[in-house]
């Protein structure tokens, strides 16, 4: 049977994954009457919830007997170690693009990656039948694009669909015929894309993805560049410098047949397998016969931009939600994910109670800790900070993003005042339609810590921000911070509605009545610039004097709900996040009044 493998990349929420759907629903890979959860591709919790992709996964569907393995990838720059990797498994790509929105920041960093290592591009206008799709501008920018990135001639003589992921169509034409479902999309994959480029020789496959699996332990999905592999077979794992990292025997070996994946006796040359009983091989390690003695090189990965201090949780309420509290479980769970995870790179701290993680963006490390506090895990997490370099010159170099920000016409001012706040410079303005700007800018990963909630603020809720990696440059100057100050629990017990009442006046509160609170814990934002500690557990004093007028009732003006991506945007240098599989907490690194005043003079006199 021949063989087609590609990936399918696209910008977030262009359509990737319901496509995928509608691709293994028209070829038979599900029965007439089965049930299928929407988004199949989609399997954990965070994935569903969000409605992202987070994982690269594969699948596979036979069209015309030709096995099609499919690549589905994330759409978010955060994962964009995912799709590094992912793209040295492909000999094609269909680049998803969506009718009304054109080709947007994540799907220019993917096409580029893709554009680099020879692969022949397909373009998919989706959601055609959007009231404002306006397909003939967006091929037009589409090609702009490709010649941006430098493609060969073959490559910008790129064929183009139409159609609707959603409903399941593709066809030549904008307007159809509808009829045909993806047939047209399936029969350009087999003109156009080249079978796998396979070599000869003894068998080689280099790790791209890894996963646990309960049953049979550490499972490495790659594509098998040479030879061939069976079950019980002796191999060896090289690392990319060519030391031995280990060397074992296949127990199995699993290829993907529709969404599910079951045992094959062969695994062939350019066919895409997990194999599993290797107990240390990892991804970009090349999995081989004893008698190679050369590492498949592997593509290299962009640094990580952003880091955090993970801590062990230190405060009065530790231990009370979570199972696992030690730094110990804490180290494992994070090393055990870097292991999977090429893009973050994890430190220990000398006092081994803490670890700094790096990683692409806040929502990668956010998507972290959310995983981690699911599993049970209790920890204290610092605000994320920007992964500075040095020059050839001796000067600090940091992270520059390329940020593209959709935006009604009436808010486009409050956008570029607070954007030019943050140290951006403005480089492109043009109309989107609909009364809408495309604002670009060039803007310091710094200044955008935190702006995605005050951006949704400012243009009610109308603006889309996308973000992507340009370059490290050098440093901007300093950014303007958070204005306001907070308030303070002063005291350990359960937050009381009286108090809180009386408290309403100094700023409004991110807890609810009823709530455990300790001393150190933020309970509000101040409405001066400056920390005050205020005691939200006194309770109304009862005497015996009734009087005629009423009794005053409390009504509390509803807290500001702390998400956990929101409060880690949201506090200072001085404050930490502690996160319970329960609850979100926010507050000061030093909990004592006086160890917090030391700790100020202290800096104001390295200042």
């Amino acid at each position: 049977m021949s063989m087609r493998n590609i990936a399918i990349i696209a910008h977030v929420d262009h359509g990737k994954t319901t496509l995928v759907d509608k691709l293994l629903q028209q070829s038979g890979s599900f029965r007439e009457n089965q049930r299928v959860a929407e988004r199949v591709m989609d399997s954990n919790d965070l994935e569903k919830e969000r409605g992202i992709t987070i994982l690269a996964k594969a699948t596979s569907v036979v069209w015309k007997d030709t096995r099609i393995n499919i690549v589905d990838t994330p759409g978010h720059a955060d994962f964009g170690g995912e799709v590094e990797r992912i793209l040295s498994m492909v000999d094609g790509a269909i680049v998803l693009v969506d009718a009304a929105e054109g080709p947007m920041p994540q799907t220019k960093f993917v096409v580029g990656k893709a554009l680099k290592i020879g692969l022949k591009p397909i373009v998919a206008i989706n959601k055609i039948d959007r009231p404002d799709a306006r397909h003939v501008e967006v091929i037009n920018e589409v090609f702009d694009l490709f010649a941006a990135l430098d493609a060969t001639d073959e490559q910008l003589d790129f064929p183009i669909l139409y159609g609707s992921g959603r409903e399941g169509w593709m066809a030549e034409k904008p307007e159809g015929p509808i009829d045909q479902g993806l047939a047209p999309l399936f029969d350009l994959v087999l003109r156009h894309v080249p079978e796998p480029n396979v070599g000869d020789g003894p068998f080689r496959m280099l790790g791209t993805l890894l996963e646990a699996n309960p049953f049979l332990g550490r499972m490495i999905t790659g594509r098998i560049s040479s030879g061939t592999v069976k079950p019980n077979q002796s191999i060896k794992v090289l690392a990319r410098d060519g030391s031995v990292v280990e060397t074992g025997r296949v127990s199995k070996i699993l290829a993907f047949r529709g969404i599910e994946r079951q045992p094959i006796e062969e695994g062939i040359p350019g066919d895409i397998v997990a194999i599993a009983g290797l107990s240390k091989g990892s991804v970009a390690d090349t999995f081989c016969d004893p008698s190679v003695d050369e590492a498949i090189q592997a593509q290299p990965i962009d640094p990580p931009t952003v880091t955090m201090s993970f801590i062990v949780n230190d405060s009065p309420l530790a231990g009370t939600e979570g199972d696992k509290v030690t730094s110990r479980m804490i180290r494992d769970r994070l090393f055990k994910e870097a292991e999977g995870n090429v893009t973050l790179k994890i430190e220990e701290s000398s006092d081994k109670d803490s670890f700094f993680v790096s990683g692409r963006g806040e929502l990668q490390l956010a998507i972290l800790i959310e995983t981690m506090r699911r599993e049970g895990f209790e920890l204290a997490v610092s605000r994320p900070r920007v992964v500075f370099q040095k020059g050839e010159n001796g000067e600090t170099l940091e992270p520059i993003e390329e940020v593209l920000i959709d935006v009604d016409e009436e808010h486009s001012g409050v956008v570029v005042q607070k954007m030019s706040e943050r140290r951006a410079e403005m480089v492109e303005m043009k109309p989107s339609g609909g009364n809408r700007l495309r604002l670009v800018f060039h803007a310091p990963t710094r200044g955008l810590i935190g702006y995605q909630s005050e951006l949704l603020t400012d243009t009610r809720g109308t603006a889309i921000m996308n973000r992507l990696f340009k370059a490290y440059e050098p440093y901007k100057g300093e950014v303007a911070g958070r204005i306001n100050g907070v308030l303070i629990s002063n005291d350990i017990g359960e937050s009381v509605a009286y108090a809180m009442w009386n408290l309403e006046d100094r700023g409004p509160m991110i807890i609810d009545p009823g709530v455990k609170v300790y001393r150190g814990m933020i309970i509000g934002i101040h409405n001066r610039d400056n920390d005050l500690e205020v005691n939200v557990l006194k309770g109304k004093k009862l005497t015996n004097i009734r009087t005629t007028s009423k009794d005053e009732a409390v009504r509390l003006t509803p807290p500001i709900r702390m998400t956990l991506e929101k409060a880690l945007a949201w506090i200072q240098d001085d404050e930490l996040v502690e996160v319970t599989p329960k609850s979100i907490r926010v507050r000061k690194v030093h909990l004592d009044p006086n160890d917090r005043k030391r700790a100020e003079k202290s800096k104001e006199a390295v200042a």
